[in-house]
């Protein structure tokens, strides 16, 4: 690629449900607006192999069809969808900054985050195996927990996030066997008491994921050890779902952009989607960590789009 610095209305960084819609309506509002992939073109989405939740798919969609849905109908505006990824970005100007990993210089008027966050697993070879096979491995109980209803799953964490899940997963599920590393939860008392309470989940304390076990396609059972005697029992289960907990893809921005102690961006102003430095916006899971769903981070991809828009048209006003 010409080493020439481009110049750019929008840069989106990130794809996903938040970029592929800020994308849409960027250009849609003639912006003509660059977007980069990413490492993981298409977000986390790509690795779900069943999407039943989001509106305008009675019969569902797997996650990669989704995305490659909503890339074609970026391009259909003429967004220019890129693959690859920014590497470095300087915000400390009026002029946005960004880098790819091939050196390209990209000057923008208006940067759009959407990098997403990646769900943090255990592991271990089979856990990352049934994966990616969507046979049985998850990092988000309320995405597909709709499929083990009626059966024994496992949950794997110790905090409100996990005990959340837990609970969502007891009301669809026969059984719920919660995995918790230490003699107690990291959760507050009233959501650990929540589970504690419920019949058809099970706890075991001091507690550790050996190996995922399935038949090669599925997952059929979890193979766990007693930290403290050091026993190692087979849990019967047809779903693992993994709680403990997700990392915002937000490292190169940390030097201008406000984080909070997790690393998730903050918003500058409630009920937009401005960061603290102006003509950069946020959307999706970089700064969502309560609800993490591909429709929140579309509705956020729009509000970003949206709100560079009028960024925008303010600095040529």
């Amino acid at each position: 690629m010409s080493q020439e610095i481009e110049q750019v209305n929008c840069l989106i960084i990130g794809s996903g449900p938040a970029g592929y819609t800020a994308a849409i309506y960027a250009a849609r509002a003639d912006m003509k607006p660059v977007l980069y992939q990413g490492m993981q073109p298409g977000g986390q989405l790509t690795t779900t192999n069943e999407v039943e939740n989001f509106p305008g798919y009675p019969e569902g969609i797997t996650g990669p069809e989704m995305m490659a849905q909503l890339e074609q109908q970026a391009k259909r505006f003429e967004a220019d969808i890129r693959f690859g990824f920014i590497t470095k970005v300087d915000f400390s100007g009026p002029i946005h900054k960004a880098w790819t990993e091939s050196g390209h210089e990209i000057h923008a008027k208006t940067v759009i985050i959407s990098t997403g966050a990646s769900a943090k697993y255990l592991g271990l070879e089979n856990e990352q195996k049934y994966l990616a096979l969507g046979g049985g491995v998850s990092a988000c109980a309320v995405c597909d927990g709709f499929f083990y209803r009626g059966q024994e799953t496992v949950i794997v964490g110790a905090g409100d996030s996990a005990c959340e899940e837990a609970h969502y997963l007891s009301k669809l599920c026969k059984k719920v066997t919660m995995l918790v590393r230490r003699d107690e939860f990291r959760a507050s008392k009233i959501m650990a008491d929540r589970v504690k309470n419920t019949p058809n989940i099970d706890i075991l304390f001091n507690t550790e994921t050996v190996d995922v076990l399935g038949d090669g396609n599925v997952v059929t059972g979890v193979r766990v050890k007693n930290n403290v005697s050091g026993e190692e029992t087979d849990v019967p289960c047809t779903g693992f779902f993994v709680a403990i907990g997700h990392q915002p893809n937000t490292e190169i921005f940390k030097d201008y952009i406000n984080l909070d102690e997790t690393g998730y961006i903050k918003y500058e102003k409630p009920g937009t989607t401005l960061t603290n430095v102006p003509g950069v916006f946020v959307a999706g899971d970089a700064a969502d960590r309560n609800y993490r769903q591909a429709i929140t981070a579309a509705g956020t991809g729009c509000m970003a789009a949206l709100d560079a828009e009028r960024y925008l048209a303010a600095l040529e006003g």
